[in-house]
């Protein structure tokens, strides 16, 4: 072995790059197709595609295994005498100049490294056999930082190992982008960390700050950390207000517009007030599988302290928040789920079910899965239950990567209408505009949906591509409370006439014991 073995090995890759790209240069030795050369090319380009994801996820754990590799053989080197922080900065500064990376970039490509090889042995496998990219392993690496070893063992198994007692449901792990593998590993974390959820976000507003960072071209960004439903609901505020302004005569584009919302909110007293109290007119539902769910107005509230009253605005946008019973309650500690977000603080998501929630309806729902009952083909237009469910089901568009989330999406027939479709759960999707207009106006196309489980998509060339799945949990029962079967004893737990909120959960249990 030596260096002559490394010099030969990466002349044969060269070789291979050479071969690969004369193929999409349609000037290999043998065409993909001789049949259609130009449908060949397009196939033949997909697959080298695919081949090279695979490739360069396992250079990815080449390099992170020969950057740990190499620090640990320069501390050995260096001797006891080099101050320790005084080491780290010379191998980071040494690997970033082999690389091309900033002190900054060098020092948390090193830090990730070392996560991924000495302490996450299944992203390393799965990264080694160009399942997942690293990017998902610095996801990986990142959402268990702050775990301890068991936690972080979990985290990876849930995702990576197809054994594990509660593994990842629908589309693979390493078939999402990792902005989106992001997401599903934080809502895990923020579910099953040791630490309570409310004494983290607690140290979360103590840190709550606006920055600005200046950008090219006389631009600039100010962005501002804020609690999770104060963000979400100016978003969604902003968003309405930008579409209530849509029209003939209107040429400003829809982020234009929220960008123009968004500084006449800041620099102006015009439209600045707003109502941070939640909107009533998104009611709560109840399914079997005992968590509840209320609609937020677009003004949201805030945590941790008083509700502020403001001038009440016209324009609301309706965010669901899906609260577990017994989180509802305070009688456990899960946490809630806040639509377009993921898990919150149940103190955030009593205050917003206390506040938002004006009207109390129940979804009919299956009672072997806790689906909500198809309504057949007796109506083309998609009730109110239905969208809600929808929500619930797909969370976001189903289209692969979008993180476009439901307040944008269009209910859509996956079976058209005018060709037998029912208006069903299972008959329906929520594409976000562009991919809603994608699906009518190209190749691809959805494919069958279930009740729990949203559509897939089938492109022009013929694969098939996996949605994302909501990754629900079974609600956490209080200690010594768990029924038998059903609902029975459970209204015990109920404090009648404590508040509305009660009274309604209370007549509800009784309908389903």
């Amino acid at each position: 072995m030596g260096k002559a073995a490394v010099v030969r090995a990466f002349g044969e890759i060269c070789a291979a790059l050479a071969v690969l790209n004369a193929e999409v240069d349609a000037a290999g030795v043998e065409p993909f197709s001789a049949a259609d050369p130009l449908a060949g090319v397009a196939a033949g380009c997909l697959d080298i595609l695919a081949g090279a994801r695979e490739v360069e996820a396992g250079f990815a754990g080449l390099k992170a295994r020969a950057a740990v590799t190499y620090a640990e053989s320069a501390d050995v080197v260096a001797g006891p005498d080099v101050p320790v922080r005084a080491q780290e900065m010379a191998v980071a500064a040494e690997i970033g100049c082999v690389l091309a990376l900033g002190p900054r970039a060098a020092s948390s490509f090193l830090t990730a490294s070392h996560a991924v090889v000495a302490t996450l042995p299944l992203t390393l496998s799965a990264l080694q056999a160009g399942v997942i990219s690293w990017g998902h392993a610095v996801v990986m690496a990142d959402e268990t930082a702050c775990l301890d070893a068991a936690g972080a063992a979990a985290l990876e198994a849930h995702f990576l190992d197809p054994g594990a007692a509660d593994p990842a449901r629908g589309c693979p792990v390493g078939a999402l982008p990792a902005h989106r593998f992001k997401a599903k590993a934080r809502t895990w974390r923020e579910r099953h960390h040791a630490e309570s959820i409310e004494t983290r976000h607690a140290k979360g507003v103590s840190e709550r700050r606006v920055e600005f960072r200046a950008d090219q071209d006389g631009m600039a960004w100010l962005s501002a950390c804020l609690p999770a439903d104060q963000a979400l609901a100016g978003w969604n505020r902003l968003t309405a207000t930008a579409r209530s302004l849509q029209g003939p005569g209107e040429g400003r584009t829809l982020t234009q517009l929220r960008a123009d919302t968004f500084a006449d909110a800041i620099l102006t007293d015009g439209t600045g007030a707003s109502d941070t109290r939640a909107s009533g007119s998104g009611g709560m539902t109840e399914g079997a599988s005992g968590s509840s769910t209320g609609g937020v107005g677009a003004g949201g509230s805030p945590s941790g302290g008083a509700v502020r009253d403001r001038v009440p605005s016209p324009v609301r946008a309706q965010v669901l928040v899906t609260v577990p019973v017994f989180s509802l309650l305070g009688l456990t500690d899960e946490p809630a789920v806040l639509d377009g977000y993921g898990p919150i603080p149940p103190s955030m998501a009593r205050e917003l079910v206390a506040n938002g929630a004006g009207s109390f309806y129940r979804v009919l729902v299956d009672p072997r899965d806790g689906a909500p009952l198809e309504i057949g083909r007796t109506s083309y237009r998609v009730t109110g239950p239905m969208r809600a469910w929808l929500r619930m089901r797909d969370g976001k568009c189903p289209f692969p990567g979008c993180s476009n989330n439901s307040l944008d999406n269009d209910a859509d027939h996956i079976l058209a209408w005018a060709k037998g479709g029912t208006t069903g759960i299972s008959n329906l999707g929520q594409p976000c505009p562009k991919h809603h207009k994608l699906r009518h106006a190209t190749g691809w196309k959805p494919t069958p949906a279930t009740k729990n489980e949203p559509p897939g998509w089938t492109s022009p060339a013929g694969r098939h591509y996996q949605s994302e799945h909501q990754d629900w949990e079974p609600t956490h029962w209080p200690h010594g409370k768990r029924p038998d079967r059903k609902w029975h004893g459970s209204i015990d737990l109920v404090r009648h006439g404590a508040s509305p909120w009660e009274d309604a959960l209370a007549r509800f249990l009784r309908a389903h014991a």
